[in-house]
Formats: C-alpha cells, structure tokens, sequence
C-alpha cells in the first residue's frame, strides 16, 4: 500500500476486464466509493467495460469488497475480476 499521503489508488484488471480496458492497470484519484469509481472507468472506457464492471467482483486489498458507497482508501489497489469461464 502507498503512503497515505498519495491522493490516489490503483486499478488493476484481470482477463477479460484488462481486455474490455485496453490497459492492465491505472491509477485514478481516491475518494470516490466503488460506484462512483465504476461508473467513472466506464465512462472513460466504454461500453464494453461498462458490461464487464456489471458483472466482475471486486477485492480491495485483496479483501473482497460489497460495500459501493464507502469512499475507497487512498493508496488502496482495487482489483477488478470479471467471471472466470469454469469457475
């Protein structure tokens, strides 16, 4: 985890949503919680994320995380796992 004085966290994508973004990883402000941060990624990268999102499960941490409205941390890395094929 980056120190708590870096304004920002990370994104990190698996399988599918990596695909549906185009980038594996990106930093982006903190603050917002998971909805709001959804809804900006599928802002910035269309629709196709913006199915992925609908339908991944997220860790933060590594903890798995529900609650969407709870600012997310700054420095926290947020993983986003779209559904795996067998799994």
């Amino acid at each position: 985890m980056r120190p708590e004085t870096d304004p920002t966290l990370t994104v990190r994508y698996f399988a599918g949503a990596r695909a549906a973004a185009g980038v594996a990883e990106e930093t982006v402000p903190a603050g917002p919680g998971l909805d709001d941060l959804l809804r900006d990624l599928a802002d910035r990268h269309g629709d196709r994320l913006a199915a992925v999102l609908r339908a991944a499960s997220y860790l933060v941490d590594g903890v798995s995380w529900h609650d969407r409205q709870t600012p997310l941390p700054a420095g926290t890395t947020v993983d986003v796992l779209p559904p795996f094929a067998g799994g």
